[in-house]
Parts: structure tokens; C-alpha cells; sequence
């Protein structure tokens, strides 16, 4: 009980602290390694035919160009958040940071798909720190008052990641080469880590040791079950790789879920998902399924199908990817007043109807304009999603389970985006190909057809998360225990 307290002021101490800090200097410390990992993500995507022709790439290798991150990723975001408990945050998310930042340049440094793939998963490895510990990190500096809206600007900048991407990997790729995507991650990195060390206090989360064995069958559960997603769409769904992949998944995860109801120190505490606010994360899940799956597709559109180069085709992304940059901070301000299941649910809404329209417009000779509204509705959904699903997140949390709530609903939003890619690229192989525009843009519309029904579910999911008092309760309540 002593170490419990002891352990208990010491995070409060640091925290207060923390919150002394200039609100801008705690944003740009874990604002500029989330850019460059938010970044990396769409620069790859829409480099990803010209490194399919220079590297003699399949559709299966372009595809673990994408999931090689996000099976690491997902992995070990867990991990990385329980070891940012016991050992440090700060400590954790700095880690994170250099690996991050070594993985891009081995990336750029590939000859052949294989070294590129490996040299992805190390990026997701320092990734996996990253994302979640950066916003418990800035839960952790800011006062609850300011905390709705410093999740907003935080949003803001993973949506201007979301918009610079396409268009600076377009104007990379046209002006340099496609090895430039991952240098632009090194000097970034340089920046990013003396900037954290020196703005960022350390903070603890309540574990008083490492559940080792939560640890093993976490990360071996989860990469089992993305492994097996992956391979879906080439091996086939009942193939027995697959399906023991799948099923030793499984397997795996419902021994970490009654591990974690035993042991008396558990690196995930069963007790947040007893709070309804954790609909969350079965819209996080949709959410990524049905919008990252339709983006891997449709960001090789406008190359592929009207022959556009890679930067002509990011600009004209632009409606979509800018939109969350704007409305993602709007939606950060306003999220304690409306409550986050209003927000969530138009956002999702947005999204699928976004989805729809652009099946319904897509065609070899489709007019770009047709293509402009859609863009901006779905950059509006995605906007009005960011924060305010944060701030779900984070709301039924104590302070020291914050970590362990970010790492979980990221690792199931990472495991959405792997079934999400895995799954429509087995629709679009099933109808169409590569070797046409007619045939790619044949597999593309049921693709995009399936995103749109998957989001359409996450939107009805949503109307399940609490009502603003009902909310704002939790949090506080969640506060007050944590004191």
C-alpha cells in the first residue's frame, strides 16, 4: 500500500510538472513523431506504384510494404505502452523515436522487396511507442479544462500528416526518387528526440512490475491473428496456414484475457472495457476496416487508371486529406459540449456515404470533379472523428491506466487496418487486377462498396458510446479515483 502511494505522488508530482510546460512546446514534442509516423503511412501509399515497378513488386509484396508496419505495429502497441508504465513514457517513447527514425533509413536503403519489407516492421517496432504514448503523454502535460481542446490540435497535426502525404510523396517521387520518402523521417527524427527529452517529464503508470507473460501472449496473439488477415487474400481464407494463424490468435489472446483477470498486477486492466465509453473501439475497428482498405486502393487510382504522376495524383487528394487537418481541431473544441457519440456518429455517417458516392463515380474516364465533393465529405468524417474518439478513449480512464487505454485502442484500430487492406484487396483480386484501367477500376468499385457498408456498421455502433453528461461523469469520476 505504501509503495502504492509513493508510486501514486511521485506520478502526480511529475505530472504537475509537466503541465507547466508551454502548451505549444508539449505539442510540437509529441506532435512532430506522430507527423512523421502519420506521414510515413500515406508518402508509402501513394509511392507504391512506382516502387512496385523499380523493385519488381507484386500486389502481395505492395501489400506487406503496408502491413509489415502495421503487423509490428500492432503487435507490440501494447507492449510498448505497458513497458512505458513501469519503465518510463518518456523514456519509452524516446526509444521509439530513435528506432523509428534507424527504420527509415534502412528503408531507403532496400534493394529488394524483402530488405524493404523488414525494414518496415522495424519502423512500426518504433512506431508502436510512438502513437499511443504520445497522447498520453500530452493527457499528461495539459490541465483537464484544456485537455478536449489540446486533443484537438493534436488531431489536427495527425490530419496534416493525413494531407501532406500524398502530396509530398507525389513531389518526392517526380523530383528525386522514391528513397526520399524515408530520408525526409531522418532529419525529422533528429529534431524530434533532443525537443521530447527536453520538454517531456517522465510518467508512470500504476504497475509495480512487468507482466511478462501478458507481455508474450499480447504480442504473440496479435501478430498471430494480423499474420493470418494478411495472408487471407493470397492463401485463401480456409487455407491451414491462415486458419492456424487465425485460430492460435485467437487462442492466444483468450489466455492473455484470463491471465489479465488473475494476476494482481495486469498490464491491461480488464476494469476499462466494464465502461461503455469502450464502444470506441468497435468504431475504431470499422472505422479502419472499411476507410484505410478503401485508401490503399484508391490512392493507386488516378496513377493507375488515368495515368496522372505520383504528384499530380496526391494534389488531387487534397480535398480529402486537408479536411481533417481543419475540421479536427474545430472538433476537439466543441467535443465537451456536443459529447463525443454526436461527433463520432456524423464523422462515421460522413464516411460512408463518402464511400458510396465514389463508387458510384468511379470509372476509367470519371471527370475529376465528380471525384471533389465525396473527397471532402469523407476529409470532414475523418475529421470529426480524430479527437473526439480520443477523448472517448481517454475519458473513463484513470490517469495511470491512460497509457494502457491509448495502447489498446490503437492496437485494435492497427489490426482494422491490416484486415481492412487484406480484405478489399481479396475483393478487388476476386474482380479485378492490375494488368488494365477497365480491370483495375473492376475491382476497384466493389471494393470500395464493401469499405462503405463496413463503415455504415460503425456509424449504428457508435450510437451505442454514452451521452455527453454521461460521459463527462466518467471522466471525472475517473479523476477523482485516480486522487
Amino acid at each position: 500500500m505504501t509503495e502504492t502511494l509513493e508510486t501514486s505522488t511521485l506520478t502526480g508530482k511529475l505530472a504537475n510538472a509537466a503541465r507547466q510546460r508551454p502548451l505549444a512546446a508539449v505539442l510540437a514534442a509529441v506532435g512532430i513523431p506522430m507527423f512523421m509516423a502519420t506521414l510515413d503511412n500515406l508518402v508509402v501509399t501513394m509511392a507504391l506504384p512506382v516502387i512496385r515497378t523499380e523493385l519488381h513488386a507484386s500486389l502481395s509484396d505492395l501489400q506487406w510494404f503496408v502491413n509489415a508496419y502495421t503487423l509490428s505495429f500492432a503487435s507490440m502497441l501494447l507492449t510498448a505502452a505497458a513497458i512505458g508504465d513501469r519503465l518510463g513514457r518518456r523514456r519509452v517513447f524516446l526509444a521509439g523515436i530513435t528506432l523509428f527514425t534507424i527504420g527509415s533509413a534502412a528503408c531507403a536503403l532496400a534493394t529488394e522487396p524483402w530488405m524493404l519489407i523488414a525494414a518496415r516492421a522495424g519502423q512500426g517496432f518504433g512506431g508502436a511507442a510512438i502513437m499511443p504514448l504520445s497522447l498520453t503523454l500530452l493527457s499528461a502535460a495539459v490541465p483537464e479544462k484544456m485537455r478536449s481542446a489540446a486533443i484537438g490540435i493534436w488531431g489536427g497535426i495527425s490530419g496534416l500528416g493525413v494531407a501532406l502525404g500524398p502530396v509530398v510523396g507525389g513531389a518526392v517521387v517526380d523530383g528525386l526518387n522514391w528513397q526520399w520518402i524515408f530520408w525526409l523521417n531522418v532529419p525529422i527524427g533528429i529534431i524530434a528526440m533532443p525537443l521530447a527529452a527536453r520538454v517531456l517529464n517522465e510518467s508512470f503508470g500504476g504497475a509495480r512490475k512487468l507482466d511478462m507473460l501478458g507481455l508474450l501472449l499480447s504480442a504473440g496473439g496479435v501478430l498471430a491473428v494480423v499474420w493470418g488477415v494478411v495472408h487471407g487474400a493470397d492463401d485463401g481464407w480456409t487455407s491451414a496456414k491462415v486458419l492456424t494463424g487465425l485460430i492460435g490468435g485467437a487462442t492466444l489472446l483468450t489466455a492473455f484475457v484470463l491471465w489479465e483477470r488473475r494476476v494482481p498486477d495486469p498490464m491491461l486492466p480488464l476494469r476499462l472495457f466494464r465502461h461503455r465509453g469502450y464502444v470506441i473501439n468497435a468504431v475504431s475497428f470499422t472505422f479502419s476496416v472499411g476507410v484505410f482498405g478503401s485508401i490503399f486502393l484508391l490512392a493507386q487510382y488516378f496513377q493507375v487508371v488515368q495515368g496522372y504522376t505520383p504528384l499530380a495524383s496526391g494534389v488531387r487528394t487534397l480535398p480529402w486529406t486537408m479536411a481533417p487537418m481543419v475540421v479536427a481541431p474545430l472538433a476537439g473544441l466543441i467535443v465537451d459540449r456536443v459529447g463525443p457519440r454526436t461527433l463520432i456518429a456524423i464523422g462515421q455517417a460522413l464516411l460512408a456515404a463518402a464511400l458510396g458516392w465514389m463508387a458510384l463515380v468511379t470509372g476509367v474516364d470519371a471527370a475529376y470533379g465528380a471525384f471533389v465533393p465525396p473527397f471532402v465529405l469523407a476529409g470532414i468524417g475523418m475529421g470529426l472523428t480524430f479527437a473526439p474518439a480520443a477523448t472517448a478513449v481517454m475519458a473513463g480512464a484513470a490517469p495511470a491506466d491512460q497509457g494502457m487505454a491509448s495502447g489498446a485502442n490503437n492496437t485494435i484500430r492497427e489490426v482494422g487496418v491490416a484486415m481492412g487492406v487484406a480484405v478489399l484487396a481479396s475483393v478487388f483480386a476476386s474482380h479485378g487486377s492490375y494488368l488494365s484501367p477497365q480491370r483495375y477500376v473492376d475491382g476497384l468499385i466493389p471494393a470500395i462498396e464493401l469499405g462503405a457498408v463496413i463503415v455504415a456498421v460503425g456509424a449504428f455502433i457508435s450510437l451505442l458510446l454514452p451521452g455527453r453528461r454521461s460521459m463527462a461523469e466518467s471522466s471525472s469520476g475517473a479523476t477523482a479515483l485516480a486522487r
